[in-house]
């Protein structure tokens, strides 16, 4: 596989998108972040949202299926739910059986960044390096692509007023869950000017390993005062500590009116940015709340939180 690097994931994906001039649409889990479909809005190529499984909480694969077998698709984007780790490689590689023209694309921004591609039947595996990522430089994102792929950089101006406002009316539709109506800007920022592969992946490896060493530290505080049945599964535990509360409001209240924060990602976009529904989805999103364990948070803060959540539980 070759390696690309751009300002942004989203640059690479926007640039895979325009490179392929591929007019079907593609399938995107419902709770993916946003900044996915606002590239697919720049790039003129359309979508389908998928629910999500309850079970595995990533996107719902039979339904997937049936969806292409029924119907024909340029692309499947499958995401990782909180940075869950586990790939479905069987799933991938039927997928390119049945169906070998669909481009997959295995995108792994919230896990753990790999400076190697691993072994897998996607014809594109995405990470992040930006803000909020686990490796978090402020910047930069890079692929591996399966060899042959067609891939060319477009250039394009990019006005950071533009992108805060494209970011400002997305938010305020997820909020009110009203349609979000994409008008087109300069919002994404697509230079492809960036460090050479060994200073970025030096920075990458020196900032993960501090991340990793903080969050766990984090982690330990909420594995240990938190009940065992709101926590999600360890899997999903390294990007954010999530919980699952039925009084998500409240909680957040709380924690936000004693001067500390949480997030509350990822929303279903199903009826927002398409015309289709995602319950399971929504039913995730009305109770998760990510905890957060990254450099902008301590170990007195995380006590703290956890004092708010067992008093609102």
């Amino acid at each position: 596989m070759k390696l690309i690097q751009a300002a942004r994931a989203s640059a690479i994906l926007y640039n895979l998108l325009a490179a392929r001039a591929d007019s079907r649409p593609w399938l995107l889990p419902a709770n993916i972040c946003p900044i996915v479909p606002m590239t697919f809005f720049k790039a003129r190529v359309p979508f389908l949202f998928v629910d999500i499984s309850p079970a595995t909480l990533h996107m719902d694969l039979n339904q997937a299926q049936e969806k292409i077998t029924r119907g024909d698709f340029g692309g499947l984007l499958f995401a990782h739910p909180y940075g869950a780790e586990s790939t479905p490689l069987a799933f991938f590689s039927a997928l390119k059986r049945s169906a070998p023209d669909l481009l997959i694309v295995d995108d792994r921004c919230l896990c753990v960044p790999d400076l190697e591609p691993i072994h897998t039947a996607a014809d594109v595996i995405l990470y992040s390096t930006g803000y909020a990522k686990l490796a978090e430089l402020g910047f930069g994102g890079y692929a591996f692509l399966r060899d042959d792929l067609e891939y060319h950089s477009a250039s394009f101006p990019f006005n950071p007023a533009d992108h805060d406002e494209m970011e400002k009316g997305y938010k305020q539709a997820v909020q009110n869950r009203e349609k979000f109506i994409y008008q087109d800007s300069d919002w994404l920022q697509i230079d492809p000017t960036f460090s050479a592969w060994y200073d970025y992946s030096s920075q990458i490896k020196n900032r993960l390993e501090r991340s990793l060493k903080h969050r766990a530290a984090l982690n330990q505080i909420y594995a240990a005062r938190l009940p065992r049945e709101i926590q999600l599964p360890a899997e999903f535990q390294t990007w954010r500590f999530n919980v699952r509360v039925k009084n998500k409001a409240q909680v957040l209240e709380s924690i936000f009116g004693a001067g500390l924060f949480a997030s509350s990602h990822y929303a279903s976009l199903a009826g927002i940015m398409s015309d289709d529904s995602a319950p399971h989805a929504e039913s995730l999103a009305d109770e998760i709340i990510n905890l957060f364990n990254d450099e902008r948070f301590d170990e007195e803060k995380a006590q703290q939180t956890c004092d708010i959540v067992l008093r609102n539980l």
